[in-house]
C-alpha cells in the first residue's frame, strides 16, 4: 500500500504496537467511530450500554473526527488511545484494530489497510454510518442505548 513502510518480512501492521512509529499508530484507525458514541455505565455492574449517540466532532458519514488535532480542547472527555493502557480501554468495540493487535489478532478483511478502500468499514456495517445520531440533538442518553456490541 503506497505510503506505508513495509518490512521486508511484514507490514506495519502485524508488528508489536510497540514498534509502531506515531504515523503507522494512527493509521492503524479503521475510521468506524464507534469509539466515538457514548456508553451509559450501570453503577452497580460496571456494565456498559452502548447509544445510538455520537461525539458533536465525529463525522457519521465517515467515521472521522472533524477536529481530531484539537478535539482534547473541545471535548472535555475524549480519551485519547495509549498503546500502553489498551487493556484498561473496555469501551473499545471489539473490532478495533488496536485492540485486536494488541490481543496478537489480524485486522479484519474489511479494514482499509487489507482492502484497500475506506469505504469497506461502512460496507461491513462496523461503523457509525446510518444509525447514530449527533450528541446535539439527542437528548437523554438513557433513550438511545441500543442493541449492539460495543
Amino acid at each position: 500500500m503506497a505510503g506505508f513502510v513495509m518490512n521486508a518480512d511484514k507490514p506495519f501492521w502485524e508488528k508489536p504496537l510497540s514498534t509502531l512509529d506515531r504515523g503507522e499508530w494512527e493509521a492503524l484507525c479503521d475510521g468506524c467511530g464507534r469509539c466515538c458514541t457514548h456508553k451509559l455505565e450501570d453503577e452497580e455492574t460496571g456494565e456498559l450500554y452502548p447509544t445510538n449517540v455520537a461525539c458533536r466532532l465525529l463525522d457519521r458519514r465517515s467515521g472521522r473526527c472533524t477536529d481530531y488535532a484539537h478535539r482534547k480542547a473541545r471535548v472535555a472527555d475524549c480519551v485519547k488511545i495509549d498503546r500502553r493502557k489498551l487493556a484498561s480501554l473496555d469501551w473499545l468495540p471489539e473490532t478495533c484494530a488496536y485492540r485486536l493487535r494488541a490481543a496478537g489478532k489480524p485486522l479484519p478483511e474489511w479494514h482499509y489497510l487489507i482492502s484497500g478502500s475506506r469505504e469497506t468499514v461502512h460496507e461491513a456495517g462496523q461503523s457509525t454510518r446510518g444509525w447514530t445520531v449527533n450528541e446535539d440533538d439527542a437528548g437523554d442518553l438513557e433513550w438511545h442505548v441500543v442493541e449492539r456490541e460495543l
